[in-house]
């Protein structure tokens, strides 16, 4: 049944705060004058004020005296009575707070101003009392070292030396950004880890606002097919029979392409597309790049680097929080960085704002010698789970396959057909024991070194040719 928050409900409310300061104080973060009716706002208006300003409740004469109302001190509540009061005062305001959402939301829209339209509704939605007193540091250490182990849900990047660094891993619900020049390699390592966690069985998005579909997807199959993107269509059939066994023991993954300019809300709007079309939980998001998305909750200029990058890394975060994924994105790297060899904070394009609000910045660090040799570094400029800040993690880098691995881990691939050839390749080696033969006219002594034939094939002619042959 709905209750009908009329006057003579919301002056019992006021009464009961009057009389129960206490009741007052835990509700005040969502007490808002404007919510009363027009007959009450001035006296509620009038204990706000009074209460920021000598931090005590004026007295119920203060209130009529000043308000000219009739207020009456109430007497002989239980506890009971005030748990009421708190559940229905949370309902009352947040049926206010969201009945003036949707009227300011109107003349929005009417004006065409639709951007802050979310974000109105969601405050209003979101309007609650905190009931969570949080976590009592002392009562069960153990409980609370497991859960942060089992709730974090940290997972291994696929590089044991970033897992290091990271201490085991990225958590769900965090902002991770690479950094990097223009042709650094940005969109690689997302690509590189997205194969990494999708054949470990998650589910994934790679969201690109730079890069077609197809020019990701024939990458990320030339990684898993273990060949040069230069030989994907001459392999076609041995490419597709490795993705397509690939697949069997793989997470699902969805590449999409979406317009510069786009949002977190279309974001938002794919991924529960997505979830309904494909009934699967997104596990972890790519999204390239953060410098090409535009912020929801403000309208700010594209040339306002800070500002704009600022929004945009806040929803991003939110937004993994709210669904609770592992989130990757990328960033540009300034001009200043082109000749540097240690990058630091004012490397990063748009400035400080977005390293503020990312939980790890990586950097990544190459260049033309590097990338022959395979080599790539990721410098770590932020992390806010760990102290790795300032190390720096070396990686290999097959420039065939665009497979970025540990260093010194070796690709998994089946023996070589050299290797295997030099299995049962036939050898000759001598022994450090020659064999003494003594010429008995002259008693004179010859070492002859001992040749060892270790094919068993060979062996076996040569013991059946000493072998006494049967008579014809």
């Amino acid at each position: 049944m709905t209750t009908d928050y009329n006057s003579a409900t919301q002056k019992l409310f006021l009464e009961m705060m009057i009389g129960n300061p206490e009741s007052y104080v835990r509700v005040q973060n969502i007490f808002n004058p404007e919510n009363f009716d027009r007959s009450l706002r001035e006296p509620a208006a009038f204990i706000k004020t009074h209460v920021d300003a000598f931090k005590v409740m004026p007295t119920i004469d203060q209130i009529n005296a000043t308000c000219g109302t009739e207020f009456k001190l109430l007497t002989g509540l239980e506890a009971d009575h005030y748990d009421w009061f708190l559940v229905e005062f949370e309902s009352f305001n947040k049926r206010k707070e969201l009945e003036r959402a949707i009227l300011l939301s109107a003349d929005l829209l009417e004006k065409g101003n639709y951007d802050p339209v979310e974000g109105l509704i969601k405050a209003a939605v979101q309007i609650g009392l905190v009931k969570n007193i949080g976590t009592d540091y002392f009562a069960d250490p153990r409980a609370r070292l497991l859960a942060i182990k089992a709730g974090n849900g940290q997972v291994s990047t696929g590089w044991p030396g970033l897992d290091r660094a990271l201490f085991g891993g990225m958590n769900r619900g965090e902002l991770n950004i690479f950094a990097g020049c223009s042709g650094s390699g940005k969109s690689l390592f997302m690509q590189n880890i997205s194969v990494n966690w999708v054949t470990a069985g998650l589910n994934g998005i790679y969201l690109t606002l730079e890069l077609s579909e197809g020019l990701c997807a024939m990458r990320i199959d030339s990684m898993i097919a273990n060949c040069s993107t230069k030989e994907v269509f001459k392999n076609l059939d041995d490419v597709e029979l490795k993705i397509k066994m690939a697949s069997k023991k793989s997470g699902k993954f969805q590449i999409k392409y979406l317009p510069a300019q786009s949002t977190v809300n279309d974001i938002r709007a794919f991924v529960k597309e997505f979830q309904v079309q494909t009934k699967a939980k997104v596990d972890f998001m790519m999204v390239d790049y953060l410098d090409l998305l535009m912020p929801v909750t403000a309208k700010v200029s594209p040339n306002d680097l800070f500002i704009k990058d600022k929004y945009v890394s806040e929803e991003l975060r939110n937004l993994a929080k709210e669904l609770n994924i592992l989130f990757i994105t990328a960033s540009q790297l300034n001009r200043s960085a082109v000749d540097e060899v240690e990058f630091d904070h004012s490397n990063i394009s748009g400035g400080i704002s977005k390293i503020n609000t990312a939980d790890n910045v990586f950097g990544i660090f190459t260049s033309r010698q590097m990338r022959e040799r395979g080599k790539y570094q990721l410098q770590l400029l932020k992390t806010r789970s760990s102290s790795g800040v300032g190390s720096k993690v070396d990686l290999d880098f097959n420039i065939e396959s665009l497979r970025i691995v540990d260093c010194g881990e070796e690709p998994q691939t089946g023996p070589t057909p050299n290797a295997i050839l030099g299995k049962i390749k036939p050898k000759s080696t001598v022994t450090s024991n020659p064999t003494e033969i003594i010429d008995k006219t002259t008693g004179e002594i010859t070492k002859v070194p001992q040749a060892e034939i270790q094919a068993s094939k060979l062996k076996n002619m040569i013991a059946n040719l000493s072998k006494p042959q049967p008579a014809a």
